[in-house]
């Protein structure tokens, strides 16, 4: 993984992804068996040269869900730790330790000791603690983890502030790299989303693009969103409905028939796909293209992306655009899938169905209360989930 100057980056992905040793391995706590770590100039760790800089040498922060102060030093006294241990003099690493506890508003805590302070403060001074050091990194490993709901909107907010006000100061010559499982951390907090996943990036891009178009099944369930997996097809027929501008502007359906481009040869490029046009939330797909699941299925969609025939490739819609059946319904050609339901919750003044297929795939339905209720579906029911193609966008996997 990269990160630019000046970037906050989320490290999202389930329990056991590596998201906590990524964080020790740049901290210097965990020494992988082969890779190197470089901040900027800087070659942390390359273990093919047998460089290893020291943990206290790396210029990198580490902040714990647990605050981890020192007990037996004031809150002063634990602030101005970092820079008296890099030889700053006593003078200046108080005068920065005030700064920085004044800068997330724990000014007033300097002479407390820590068994005094509530755990929203105890994570102000953990911050002002890390921040003391002047790191060219930050690392949080959960850092709202421990605390409840109000005290972590407060903790976030004063953290929002001083990440951004810190990337100002060092002109960029920061960055931070945040461990969460708490979507509003990334949204309010992170320039960028890495999702991993069994020790690999399995998707990285801006926070907007990987919750509206997810390539991780991960990020998918934390977007609230459906994804199904599969590869490019060849060829698409889809049945384009009548969806205001871009839908042909009349009634009835309108078909086409498309190819996914060809994979390129060695050092050519994949030819585009034939213009379209239909209206879907969002940005408005170009053309029309289908991926075929492991089982065989087929789902067509729209995408504005170049897909190369038999290349990975994943289908992203709403559960809003899912409507569900006991038995497959007539009519217009659309993406059809049987499932069985695995969950049904209550979300507001609506209710979602969770589900699965017979290849394992999850999906998501959401439908009014009396839609639910005159269905009658429970966990463990047969059911058919029905979503139209206009509905379905497809990226390259």
């Amino acid at each position: 993984m990269r990160l630019a100057p000046g970037e906050v980056v989320a490290v999202l992905g389930p329990n056991g992804a590596g998201k906590s040793t990524l964080l020790s391995v740049i901290a210097g706590l965990v020494r992988p068996d082969a890779g190197h770590v470089r901040a900027g100039e800087r070659m942390l760790l390359d273990t093919d040269a047998g460089t290893d800089v020291p943990v206290a040498r790396r210029r990198v922060g580490l902040l714990a869900q647990d605050a981890l102060l020192f007990g037996s030093l004031s809150v002063a006294e634990n602030v101005e730790f970092g820079p008296r241990s890099q030889g700053v003099g006593r003078q200046e690493s108080s005068e920065t330790a005030r700064r920085w506890l004044a800068e997330v508003g724990a000014g007033d805590l300097a002479e407390r000791k820590p068994r005094k302070l509530s755990g929203g403060q105890a994570q102000r001074v953990a911050i002002a603690r890390a921040l003391a050091a002047g790191p060219e990194v930050l690392l949080l490993d959960e850092p709202m983890g421990s605390l409840d709901v109000a005290v972590a909107a407060q903790v976030r907010s004063m953290l929002r502030r001083v990440l951004r006000d810190r990337a100002a100061a060092t002109d960029g010559r920061s960055a931070a790299v945040i461990v969460t499982h708490d979507l509003v951390d990334a949204l309010t907090l992170a320039d960028r989303i890495i999702v991993l996943d069994n020790g690999s990036v399995v998707d990285d891009g801006p926070v907007e693009r990987v919750l509206r178009s997810p390539r991780s099944p991960f990020a998918a369930d934390l977007a609230g969103t459906n994804m199904v997996s599969g590869r490019a097809v060849a060829a698409v027929d889809v049945a384009m409905e009548p969806d205001g501008a871009g839908s042909g502007g009349r009634g009835g359906r309108r078909w086409r028939r498309e190819r996914a481009a060809k994979a390129p040869a060695a050092g050519g490029a994949a030819v585009g796909m034939a213009a379209g046009g239909f209206a879907v939330e969002g940005d408005a797909p170009s053309s029309s293209a289908a991926i075929r699941t492991v089982s065989g299925a087929q789902v067509s969609g729209g995408t504005l992306h170049r897909l190369v025939e038999d290349e990975p490739a994943v289908a992203v819609f709403s559960p809003r655009a899912v409507a569900v059946y006991r038995t497959a319904p007539h009519g217009s050609p659309r993406n059809v899938f049987r499932v069985r339901a695995t969950a049904v919750e209550a979300r507001g003044d609506a209710i979602r169905v969770r589900a699965a297929d017979d290849a394992g795939t999850s999906l998501m339905a959401e439908m009014t209360t009396t839609a639910a209720r005159e269905l009658g579906i429970a966990a463990g029911d047969e059911a058919v989930f029905v979503v139209k193609a206009s509905e379905v966008r497809v990226y390259p996997g």
